[in-house]
């Protein structure tokens, strides 16, 4: 039989595996993460990709105060698993947005896409076939990509020519029918009237105006995040 005096080391050497095995436990508990203890697990965040041109670009207002941004802090206020990347570059036509889409959708794989050019391209004087070619094109791609298209109209005054800015304002609605997608009407819808509201080109909304624009965008984008 052993004695007492030979177990105590045995003992001794139990309680210290014990000791242990209730530490380990206890720093795997606390580094788990807390879905694992039954929350629900955090949403991979997504991306809405502006692809536009002077109008999302900020052109002649401070930093922070566009459409654009506007946008992001509404998201990041309502629906936080999305974020905005804003691609756009002012003076792009769509022949220069087609050519930079594939990088941009490489890069940041967004859930949707938002098309905000045409403008630069009647400015031009460029086809409208073209126009309406190169929308459909950036759109198909973005689909292609996995990606949902939303389509931002413009119009132009008439002092361009009446029948041109009606063939003009009809391209955006077209594409979006013809490729399925979603569509604003008119990206300054309700502010157009009003030229207190625009820069000393007659082109340009001022910061006060960005609001209306962000909620133009919104009415037509808040349901598709919904969906995606």
């Amino acid at each position: 039989m052993l004695s007492m005096c030979s177990l105590i080391p045995t003992l001794s050497r139990l309680v210290r595996f014990v000791i242990a095995a209730l530490f380990l436990a206890a720093l795997s508990w606390l580094a788990a993460p807390a879905w694992a203890a039954g929350a629900a697990a955090p949403a991979a965040v997504r991306t809405v990709l502006v692809v536009g041109d002077s109008l999302s670009a900020e052109y002649g207002i401070a930093r922070g105060t566009g459409w654009v941004p506007l946008l992001g802090a509404r998201l990041a206020q309502r629906y936080p698993n999305y974020r905005v990347v804003n691609a756009s570059i002012s003076g792009d036509t769509t022949r220069g947005g087609l050519a930079r889409l594939p990088a941009l959708l490489a890069r940041d794989r967004p859930a949707i896409v938002v098309l905000e050019l045409g403008s630069n391209d009647a400015l031009r004087g460029l086809p409208l076939d073209v126009t309406e070619q190169n929308l459909a094109a950036m759109t198909q791609r973005s689909t292609q990509a996995d990606a949902r298209v939303l389509i931002v109209g413009m119009q132009i005054p008439p002092n361009y020519g009446r029948d041109y800015a009606r063939r003009f304002a009809q391209v955006f609605p077209d594409v979006a029918r013809t490729e399925h997608a979603a569509l604003v009407p008119f990206l300054l819808e309700g502010i157009a009237a009003d030229r207190n509201l625009f820069q000393a080109d007659g082109l340009h909304p001022i910061a006060a105006a960005q609001p209306r624009l962000m909620e133009n965008v919104w009415k037509v984008l808040a349901p598709m995040l919904e969906r995606t």
